[in-house]
C-alpha cells in the first residue's frame, strides 16, 4: 500500500512593499524616486489600494545585476 504524496506548491512570487525594498537595497525613499525618474531600478507596480510593491523575483534579479556590475 502506498501512501499518497502531497504536491508542494512552488513558493508564490510575493509582492514586497516599498519599505522592504528600500531596506534590502539600503537606499532612501528620495533615492528610489530619483532612480524611478531616470528609468533605473526594479520594476514596481501599484496595487489597487495605491501601495507601491515590487515582486520578489524582480528585486532579486535587480540585486544580481548590481552585484555583476
Amino acid at each position: 500500500m502506498s501512501t499518497p504524496t502531497r504536491r508542494r506548491r512552488a513558493p508564490k512570487d510575493e509582492l514586497l512593499p516599498l519599505s522592504v525594498v528600500l531596506e534590502e537595497l539600503n537606499i532612501s525613499r528620495p533615492t528610489w524616486y530619483r532612480w524611478r525618474d531616470r528609468g533605473y531600478g526594479p520594476e514596481a507596480r501599484r496595487t489597487p489600494s495605491g501601495r507601491i510593491c515590487v515582486r520578489r523575483s524582480v528585486l532579486d534579479a535587480f540585486k544580481d545585476e548590481l552585484e555583476a556590475a
